[in-house]
């Protein structure tokens, strides 16, 4: 049952109550039968030194669920408040994916602490995960899952599956290699069931096995599952040998860290992977000020711009009271494009390739973009600005505004589309080509066309 975050609030009081009351069955029998994402929120909601009471009050294996939930902060203080068995317990039941996520977030000590509870085998997985690069497929998968060698009978994959399964991540597809490990092929626990007991993998696995690389990028990784609706993917080495998979679960985890970088880098502001909240003060203006010192100091063009012309503006001084809805429609103009693409590229939709007919694109959209909103605004100046407001609007003043006002749409579109994919082919991220960088772009383009036009038609 989905639980809305007033209920939850509701039982946070509630379960707050029963622990002051020493109510403690209470406390349990409120929360036990929630989602281990529900049980974290209410757990977090408490006061802090309440959390390893109510952690402890749980059954063993969802208090493992639970503590995959929590955030951070609070699985390092449990982990620092566990005795060598209640930690043991906990890492028993976690998947080693899972095991290996918290081991990145934690400082050293806790991290010797765990890796000196874990087996000598779950300790060597660790580790092997550990070395691959932060951002690639191989740190994200899990070694626990099922595979049967291609001559082994159906009767055979289901004894290993009910002697094994408990302990593996997912059961619902089982991989087929060979003497050396090498992906040969999969079979999903449906076929294996439907299957007669006397057939050999071989003979009924499917070989259009659709894998990833222990180096690839986890993003891409997990664009494949939204392509394919895949459940669980292969992992192998670049000798095609089997060596882990990633799950769903794992993939949305990526994509949600992916875009939130992206949308952080796009507002100008250096990703952090903490919940807002959990951000101290310090941190949230280090992640911010280095961008907004960069765009100040670009900005500076902007103002030298302006100043080169301040003659020209003295004797149009109404020029000036159009500076900026000018520059705001320029830097909109570019925005919009630039994240139309940033989307793509993010999707796989646009590359390189793709430069020319982006660019026939947006050239035809601007035209007409820029055309619409230069007659509207032309009839603005000349029925509110001039009749309404009594502004000193001459004809060669509206068309001025109104011609900067298409080339300036024009050239922002152009910006926006093409600066993305000129990021993603050099190697930096496309998102940070997005406002307000390409907004900083613009305002001095459109500056640039705006005095071109003034000197052209007004002579100045």
């Amino acid at each position: 049952m989905a639980y809305e975050k007033e209920d939850l609030d509701h039982l946070v009081e509630e379960t707050e109550t029963y622990l002051n009351d020493r109510k403690y069955v209470s406390a349990r029998e409120a929360i036990i039968d929630l989602e281990p994402f529900d049980i974290a929120y209410i757990m977090e909601e408490l006061p802090e030194d309440t959390i390893p009471l109510m952690f402890r009050l749980l059954p063993k294996e969802l208090a493992a669920e639970v503590f995959v939930e929590l955030d951070t902060d609070s699985q390092e203080k449990l982990i620092k408040g566990f005795s060598k068995a209640e930690l043991k317990e906990v890492l028993d039941e976690l998947y080693l994916d899972d095991t290996v996520d918290i081991i990145e977030e934690m400082p050293a000590n806790v991290v010797k602490r765990i890796l000196a509870t874990t087996d000598p085998d779950t300790r060597r997985s660790i580790n092997n995960i550990l070395q691959y690069p932060e951002d690639s497929t191989g740190s994200i998968m899990t070694t626990e899952y099922v595979d049967v060698k291609r001559n082994m009978t159906v009767a055979d994959a289901l004894k290993k599956i009910r002697r094994v399964g408990q302990d593996m991540e997912t059961i619902n597809v089982m991989y087929i290699v060979d003497r050396d490990r090498h992906l040969l092929g999969f079979l999903s626990i449906r076929d294996l069931l439907l299957a007669e007991e006397t057939q050999l993998m071989e003979e009924i696995m499917d070989t259009s096995v659709i894998a990833a690389q222990t180096l690839d990028d986890q993003e891409e990784t997990a664009r494949k599952f939204e392509k394919y609706d895949f459940l669980t993917m292969p992992i192998v080495d670049k000798e095609n040998r089997l060596v882990g998979i990633v799950t769903v679960d794992d993939a949305l985890d990526v994509l949600v860290e992916e875009t939130t970088e992206d949308i952080e880098r796009m507002a100008a502001i250096t990703p952090s992977y903490k919940p807002y909240l959990n951000t101290g003060i310090l941190e949230t203006v280090r992640s911010r000020i280095p961008w907004l010192l960069l765009l100040m100091i670009s900005a500076t063009f902007t103002g030298q711009i302006i100043s080169s012309f301040e003659d020209a503006l003295a004797s149009q001084a109404i020029l000036t009271a159009y500076i900026p809805m000018l520059m705001d429609t320029g830097g909109n103009s570019g925005s919009q494009a630039s994240v139309s693409i940033i989307r793509g590229i993010s999707l796989d939709e646009i590359s390189l390739k793709d430069l020319g007919k982006v660019i026939w694109k947006e050239i035809r959209v601007s035209v007409i973009v820029g055309c619409v909103l230069a007659v509207c605004n032309f009839g603005k100046l000349m029925l509110v600005d001039r009749m309404i407001f009594h502004n000193p609007i001459t004809t060669n003043i509206a068309l001025v505004i109104c011609c900067t006002l298409v080339v300036t749409v024009f050239a922002a579109k152009l910006v926006g589309c093409t600066l993305p994919i000129f990021a993603k082919a050099i190697g930096f991220d496309p998102a940070v080509m997005a406002s307000p960088f390409i907004t900083t772009i613009v305002d001095a383009i459109s500056l640039l066309i705006y005095f071109r036009f003034a000197q052209t038609l007004l002579g100045i």
